[in-house]
């Protein structure tokens, strides 16, 4: 995107434009970073980004200086991702990997602190974990989780693992923030993440990444099994599979006219 001269932004538009800088850099971002591509007058770059913390479409990052997306433009970003149209075909996606697998299957997206159960399809199995859609689960003791946190930088990672409660909701979870690191970095060489048994006792879960046109993490499409079922051995047997639903996935989300 082209440096704006400071007229050339109409006024009715320029919040607007400030989300998007926002959403395009992908990280937190000052004010002034995202001003190189507006090129508004100082003090109103700064207006415009304090009246979006008010409203709480932005949010202060933990070094006080950089801006992250605040509840407000989480929320928004989730329900434009919901709509009918887009839902209807992601739902039949994820149907059909629900079949090939044999079990359920789910997109979730980051939200500040935990990943958030965008979409989901059930298996047919009596026997089956109850994640509903809209359940909230932690970074540090799921596939999606530990997917999302090797999309981060090397800043941003250690920050949360510096600071988050590494709760030990399982005997498998991982609490010890130099094995999670360590886990972290497995799964950005191999390129997916599993939960064995660290969310919950007799299950386990594969996540892979649904990305963006920039190639960033903006999801995660996952399944989940009973162990009585599957071990992490037969789950990565559909590793493929998992690959390709989120490659269809991501041309959908990215250009829902194909």
């Amino acid at each position: 995107m082209n440096t704006h001269d400071a007229t050339s932004i109409p006024t009715s538009l320029r919040l607007l434009a400030v989300i998007e800088e926002v959403a395009r850099a992908g990280l937190p971002i000052t004010p002034t970073t995202a001003n190189k591509h507006l090129g508004l007058p100082k003090p109103t770059i700064h207006r415009l980004f304090a009246t979006l913390e008010e409203e709480g479409f932005l949010q202060r990052d933990i070094d006080g200086r950089s801006y992250a997306p605040g509840a407000r433009l989480r929320s928004l970003s989730a329900g434009v991702l919901s709509s009918l149209r887009i839902r209807a075909a992601r739902q039949t996606i994820l149907r059909k990997l629900s079949v090939e697998i044999g079990e359920t299957c789910n997109i979730a997206i980051p939200d500040r602190d935990a990943m958030i159960y965008l979409e989901r399809v059930e298996t047919e199995w009596p026997l089956r974990i109850q994640l509903p859609q809209g359940t909230r689960v932690p970074f540090h003791c799921t596939a999606s989780g530990k997917m999302y946190l090797s999309a981060l930088d090397q800043r941003q990672l250690h920050g949360y693992v510096g600071s988050a409660t590494l709760e030990k909701r399982t005997p498998n979870s991982i609490t010890d923030p130099e094995k999670l690191l360590a886990e972290v970095e497995k799964v950005q060489e191999q390129g997916y993440a599993l939960d064995r048994e660290e969310f919950m006792q007799d299950m386990i879960a594969l996540a892979v990444a649904i990305r963006d046109p920039n190639n960033r993490l903006m999801a995660t499409v996952s399944f989940h099994a009973p162990t009585q079922r599957f071990d992490p051995e037969k789950a990565l047997e559909f590793l493929d599979a998992l690959r390709s639903a989120a490659t269809d996935l991501s041309k959908l989300t990215n250009d829902p006219s194909d």
